[in-house]
Parts: C-alpha cells; sequence; structure tokens
C-alpha cells in the first residue's frame, strides 16, 4: 500500500481518544498495510493508526527477534482484560525519534482484539516480552496516552526528550497508577 508520514510527539492528533472501528472493511485492511508498510519502513516494532494521523482503534505489531520468531499481529478495538507482574525497562517510540526512557510496564498482560479477518482472539503476553510491552505501548496510542506518561524518573526524561529538540513532558498526563507501583515494590 503506502508509507505514511509518522506524527511526532507535539502534534495534537497523538493525545486524541480514537473510535472503534464498526466493520473490517477495505478501508481498514488498507489502513492495516499502510501500517505494516510504514512500521517496517521505519524498523519499529509496532505501530497505532494515530501514529500515521488516523484516529481508530487498530495497531500492528511485529515482536520477532531472532530468538523468537512470530508473525506479525492485528489489533482492531483491543481490550486488556487482565494484567499483573511489574516491569522497568527502556522504551521508545517512532514518534519520538531517538528518544528513550526507562518506562513501568505490567509484565504479563492478556488482551482481547479482533483481527485482520475481524475474527476475535484472545492473545496472553508474560514474563515482560517485548510482546507484553508492544501490547500495551500500542493500545496507550489508542487512549493518547504516550509511553513517557509511564516513566520512571519525569527529570531524565525531560532531558532525553530536549536532547532531541522534543517538547517536554506533560505533567499532568502522568499516569500514577497504584497497583503498578505496588507491583514494583514487591518485585
Amino acid at each position: 500500500m503506502a508509507i505514511k508520514k509518522v506524527v511526532k510527539y507535539g502534534e495534537p492528533s497523538l493525545r486524541e481518544p480514537s473510535k472503534e472501528v464498526h466493520k473490517v472493511s477495505r478501508k481498514i485492511t488498507d489502513l492495516v498495510q499502510d501500517l505494516f508498510d510504514t512500521m517496517y519502513t521505519y524498523n519499529g516494532v509496532g505501530l497505532a493508526a494515530p501514529q500515521i494521523g488516523v484516529n481508530l482503534r487498530v495497531y500492528v505489531i511485529d515482536a520477532s527477534t531472532k530468538d523468537h520468531p512470530m508473525k506479525p499481529m492485528v489489533f482492531i478495538n483491543p481490550k486488556i482484560i487482565k494484567k499483573s507482574g511489574a516491569i522497568v525497562e527502556d522504551e521508545g517510540c517512532l514518534s519520538f525519534p531517538e528518544a528513550y526512557t526507562a518506562v513501568k510496564r505490567y509484565k504479563n498482560v492478556t488482551v482481547k482484539a479482533l483481527d485482520i479477518n475481524g475474527k476475535p482472539f484472545i492473545l496472553e503476553a508474560k514474563d515482560g516480552c517485548l510482546l507484553a510491552r508492544a501490547v500495551q505501548h500500542e493500545y496507550d496510542h489508542l487512549d493518547g496516552i504516550l509511553f513517557i506518561d509511564h516513566c520512571v524518573n519525569r527529570f531524565e526524561t525531560d532531558e532525553v526528550l530536549a536532547k532531541h529538540h522534543l517538547p517536554p513532558i506533560d505533567e499532568d498526563r502522568l499516569i500514577v497508577d497504584t497497583v503498578l507501583e505496588e507491583e514494583l515494590e514487591n518485585d
């Protein structure tokens, strides 16, 4: 299909909640192909529709590694239905070129979504693997939440953003997840 422009941090559309997909139409299958084409062009692990300026609840992930090959995945109208454990890892985002910072994520997630054929599926991603983190990262994009909203250290993250000529963190958007904080303390 087409390689699209990735919306950069600071663009208001990255903060807008996305709309549900009512039918997996040709428009949606074309969008999915554009997401894959764009993600692979920029060497991403995942890409959400809002990152190419389309505020629909769709994202794609290819979390394959040399040691763990897996098929590319499509998530339409996803819902995270279960989460547990906690992990802190460096994370980046195609909307934040070259900027990485430590973020807090759940170690285990279960997501329910529709695939490219409109068929429902449930996926479990465990042990803080790349897939578990990518599912959460891309899911957040659909609600206008960005990975920096989960940062471990706001001041260090602001330094990283400044170094890459990106706007600072919006303090009001920082996420305080008491369950996740408790999980981190117990690990």
